[in-house]
């Protein structure tokens, strides 16, 4: 895996995760719940009493930025160079791992290690593991 220099802008970069660790901060301090991707769309299938609106109008505002900031940020279009089986197989393993693992990279990443959880320590490093060894020992 190489670094695309002439476009990767640490800015936007740095912008993105400060936008992400204070929705999720304000996610925990407002209502008490952890900003998990799998989570919040977990509780949306089947629907949780009292709880479906904020879960729906954040997997949309998840869906819509990148369409909302290409535009205003003259950001070029991603390039994914998978076919479509391969992005629908990949899709049901990170479903299968995130309810094997009890949570996604988001949810362990950022706001299990801000809370120091060991658990959310012991599944990030697993994340980490899996991605250097699927990037650099098997492809």
């Amino acid at each position: 895996m190489t670094i695309d220099w002439a476009h990767f802008t640490p800015g936007s970069a740095f912008a993105g995760g400060l936008l992400m660790g204070l929705a999720a901060e304000w996610l925990v301090l407002v209502d008490g719940r952890v900003l998990g991707a799998s989570g919040v769309l977990a509780g949306l299938v089947p629907p949780r009493e009292g709880d479906s609106g904020w879960r729906a109008a954040l997997l949309a505002g998840l869906i819509a930025a990148p369409f909302i900031a290409q535009p205003l940020l003259h950001v070029s279009a991603p390039v994914i160079g998978a076919n479509a089986a391969t992005l629908v197989a990949g899709g049901v393993l990170v479903g299968f791992g995130t309810r094997l693992g009890n949570g996604c990279t988001s949810g362990h990443g950022v706001c299990g290690l801000a809370r120091l959880s060991p658990r959310s320590l012991a599944a990030t490093a697993a994340f980490m593991v899996a991605v250097f060894i699927i990037r650099h020992v098997v492809g």
